[in-house]
């Protein structure tokens, strides 16, 4: 019992870790170099995951790494860090902790695979509490800043499919490396000619950019790995609802930000409606407790394949929600269709919710 108490609060750090990222980016770091800000989130934090694991990929995934990397690091950094800088840090931390319930609606319309009902209804109570929480605002909420969550959210959706369909082969903690670097390394040259040379941080913005890439990126995805290695997945994705917690603490007691009960009865239902869909029973892929001897392209402690689950069970993420958003396959397990006729890619698909759910808020964040 005690051991698993240590490994939960080394968990937590993730999500809080990716809650108060919304503070920091928007109170400390410059609001003009959206480019910049996700460069330097990204290349030191590949830079230390690429020591914890120095791993190359190999074959196809120098391709895939790429296309990830563009979508998963470059992108959703760069549509993040404009979302966090647009919106109150307690408005960014609620709309995008709904991402697992939009990518739950996304997964329905790309398979025409109605979701269980319960889930289906912790969508509609989240979206219904991000409604309530925007339109009840007595100041207005940023439009450009909502476009850029949205837009955050498909990106990172379409990296969580693209993984769906590239899952074998990969080592989640090293692909996750290589995605910040190439994401980081896109993003150089694009920084360089539309916001020009970057300003030398110092002070609290050189502290402040030290955070982002080495306690809310690097130090978070390592825990939340750790954590799904050890904790059952239900635990995880419980652990997930920090995140926003952390974002709306900090927004309201810190950065002096004002909801009335309303907002709050907002917060309360995008909650509930994240709890409602996260995984459950034989859905949860396990509880954890890796051993050594994983098969190759298999990370440590993931059953290659198993019964009813998708080969995506232990997806990196994260998403989204201020974490990271690195989707990467697992690898290991049998291709083709499943036990039910269904191609494993669909079934991989209808998954995908509760896999983001346990990376990201995670059901288990964006990511």
């Amino acid at each position: 019992m005690e051991a698993s108490f240590r490994w939960v609060l080394l968990t937590a750090v993730a999500p809080v870790a990716w809650g108060a990222n919304y503070y920091v980016t928007r109170e400390f770091l410059p609001a003009d170099r959206p480019l910049w800000g996700a460069a330097l989130r990204a290349l030191p934090a590949g830079l230390l995951l690429f020591a914890l694991r120095p791993r190359r990929p190999r074959g196809a995934w120098w391709w895939r790494t790429a296309v990830l990397g563009l979508l998963n690091t470059a992108g959703f950094f760069v549509l993040l860090y404009i979302a966090s800088q647009s919106l109150a840090t307690s408005v960014a931390s609620t709309v995008m902790a709904a991402s697992p319930l939009a990518m739950l609606l996304l997964a329905w319309v790309l398979t025409a695979a109605r979701p269980a009902r319960a889930h289906l209804l912790g969508a509609l109570v989240g979206l219904a509490g991000v409604g309530l929480m925007l339109l009840t605002r007595s100041d207005p909420v940023s439009l450009p800043g909502l476009a850029a969550s949205a837009a955050a959210m498909l990106v990172s959706s379409l990296g969580y499919v693209l993984a769906a369909r590239w899952r074998e082969g990969a080592d989640v903690l090293a692909t996750t490396a290589w995605q910040l670097l190439a994401g980081g390394l896109v993003l150089l040259p694009l920084a360089a000619v539309f916001e020009g040379p970057p300003a030398v941080p110092v002070g609290r913005e050189l502290a402040a950019f030290g955070y982002v890439a080495v306690v809310a990126t690097a130090l978070a995805f390592a825990a939340w790995f750790v954590g799904l290695r050890r904790l059952p997945a239900g635990t995880v994705g419980l652990l997930g609802l920090l995140n926003p917690l952390t974002g709306v603490l900090l927004g309201t007691v810190v950065a002096g930000e004002r909801l009335g009960p309303p907002q709050f009865a907002g917060l309360l239902l995008v909650l509930a409606g994240v709890a409602l869909g996260r995984p459950r029973g034989g859905a949860e892929g396990g509880s954890g407790g890796g051993s050594g001897g994983a098969p190759e392209g298999v990370p440590e402690g993931v059953p290659e394949s198993r019964p009813g689950g998708c080969p995506l069970g232990r997806v990196a993420a994260a998403g989204v929600a201020g974490g990271g958003g690195s989707g990467t396959g697992d690898g290991g397990g049998s291709r083709g269709r499943s036990a039910g006729g269904d191609p494993e890619w669909h079934r991989c698909l209808r998954e995908l919710p509760c896999v983001h759910q346990k990376l990201v808020t995670r059901c288990g964040s964006d990511r």
